[in-house]
């Protein structure tokens, strides 16, 4: 065991259950919590059994209402809680690290209570509550220990996340996260490239480089050019197919990293550049050190460089001040950078960020009528823009669980280089997820593509022979362990909040 004692685990065979919200860095702890309490003894619950003996919330502090949200799931687990003699209830990340003194008091029967520091330590304040048979709050000010040190239950055969730094040094006005998460902490390149060396061993051909603002990956440790080094280096594993990173800030976005992106063969030809806002006045307010001419900047010189690359953003709606004059600003960079995919949400009050007490909140009726008419816009464009995919040949690597419809359309789904969902007609021979597969492109909607003829080639890969080994080995394993099949497929693509909480 690499950080927990097995003395330490509650005797006998106890359940887990881990709830995860927000964003891609709490889905990467969550793997870590699993491998922990696993590493400790713990057996994860058959999914939707509702019965775990450990339930453990990873939270986030981003997210409207996070902190009513996660009071009403735990007053619904309050009855079963006290029906239940031996049950425990935890919950850590950001809302534990923000509210760490009103979580118990709130609610009086969790036992654990931990922050994004100090994930290490649940097995140990688990097994410390139910020894002493009180609530344990245990709140660490700095990091303790990188999470990729720790054990993982990843929840994939063949992608894998892999954080190259913690932590944020931008003061953005709507967000919080510094604050929970922490000044950056760089890893030594050395540990990245080892830990995906190791993944790759395993069968991983796809990995996701993850940090609250990605590319600034070096300044912790005096090396400007750090991240663009760093993409070379993945460029050189044998074996590994495809990098991803998310997500990077435009700040921090030099054209020695275009460079690197354009001529590494396995870094993908994707882009997720949050914007948040077109307008000058507002990326001010918003404390954003980027201006609209120099985004567009980056996204014509990233186009030069990658034609084919798809390029994704986050937008904010309605910010304290924004006038309808900014919001048409918004709307000329839409129409200028053409995403492929825009996540947009509305405007709302985080407690503890400055934007909350700024003049000139927008009434919601405002921000509505604005945020639909972005939507409409960003859907047309991302039509159009699929549309333009129709014809083309594609390798995709296929993926388990990512079209809801399969099963009744006898389709597959896979992802394409640039990382948008294809769903193809099912071959005749085997395929795996983890295999990839040739395709054409034969229609397109606005948030997935079709191909619709016969598959051309289909290439059995490692990862899925590790799919194929994974999925046998749980289905050998006794009742209680862990039922159903693990979720297969590349992590999700950014989603409105989650790509770095919202606050790159």
């Amino acid at each position: 065991m690499s950080s927990i004692d097995r003395s330490q685990s509650v005797g006998g065979t106890r359940t887990y259950e881990v709830r995860t919200y927000g964003c891609q860095m709490n889905v990467h702890d969550s793997e870590r919590l699993s491998g922990l309490l696993e590493d400790a003894g713990y057996v994860r619950a058959p999914e939707g059994a509702d019965e775990a003996d450990v339930v453990v919330f990873n939270t986030c502090a981003v997210r409207e209402n996070a902190d009513n949200k996660l009071y009403g799931n735990l007053g619904h687990l309050a009855p079963k809680k006290a029906s239940r003699p031996g049950m425990q209830i935890a919950v850590g990340g950001c809302l534990a690290q923000k509210d760490r003194d009103t979580i118990v008091k709130r609610a009086p029967w969790v036992d654990v209570v931990f922050g994004t520091h100090n994930i290490g330590k649940l097995p140990v304040l688990l097994e410390r509550a139910r020894v002493q048979d009180e609530a344990q709050v245990e709140i660490a000010e700095s990091l303790e220990a990188f999470p990729s040190t720790l054990p993982t239950r990843r929840e994939s055969a063949y992608a894998a996340w892999v954080s190259i730094s913690v932590g944020c040094n931008n003061t953005c006005t709507f967000c919080i996260v510094p604050a929970l998460r922490g000044k950056e902490k760089d890893r030594r390149p050395g540990d990245i490239l080892a830990e995906i060396e190791a993944l790759v061993a395993e069968g991983v051909s796809e990995i996701t480089l993850l940090g609250q603002n990605v590319n600034a990956y070096g300044s912790d440790i005096g090396d400007r050019e750090a991240f663009s080094k760093l993409l070379r280096a993945c460029g050189k594993i044998d074996g590994l197919e495809r990098v991803r990173f998310t997500s990077p800030h435009p700040r921090d976005f030099t054209d020695d990293v275009i460079a690197a992106m354009a001529e590494t063969p396995n870094v993908m030809p994707q882009l997720h550049m949050p914007l948040q806002s077109g307008s000058d006045p507002v990326l001010k307010a918003m404390r954003r050190s980027y201006r609209q001419e120099r985004f567009l900047g980056i996204i014509e010189k990233v186009r030069a460089a990658i034609p084919h690359a798809a390029i994704s953003t986050d937008i904010i709606v309605g910010f304290p001040g924004e006038t309808e004059e900014d919001f048409e600003q918004t709307l000329h960079v839409v129409r200028e950078a053409r995403f492929a995919q825009a996540f947009t949400f509305q405007y709302s009050k985080r407690p503890g960020t400055p934007a909350a007490e700024m003049d000139g909140q927008i009434p919601k009726k405002v921000v509505q009528e604005r945020y639909e008419r972005l939507v409409a816009l960003q859907e047309d464009i991302s039509w159009e823009e699929n549309k333009k995919q129709v014809g083309r040949t594609l390798e995709l690597m296929v993926a388990e669980g990512e079209g809801r419809k399969d099963d009744t359309t006898h389709r597959l789904s896979g992802r394409a280089p640039d990382n948008r969902l294809v769903h193809f007609t099912k071959p005749d021979q085997e395929v795996r997820p983890g295999d990839v597969v040739t395709v054409e492109i034969t229609y397109a909607a606005p948030h997935h593509l079709l191909a619709e003829g016969a598959v051309l080639d289909v290439r059995r890969t490692r990862a899925g022979d590790a799919w194929e080994k994974r999925n046998a080995a749980e289905k050998a394993k006794p009742v209680g362990v862990m039922l159903g099949l693990p979720k297969i497929g590349a992590p999700e693509p950014p989603q409105a909040v989650t790509s770095g909480c919202g606050c790159d």
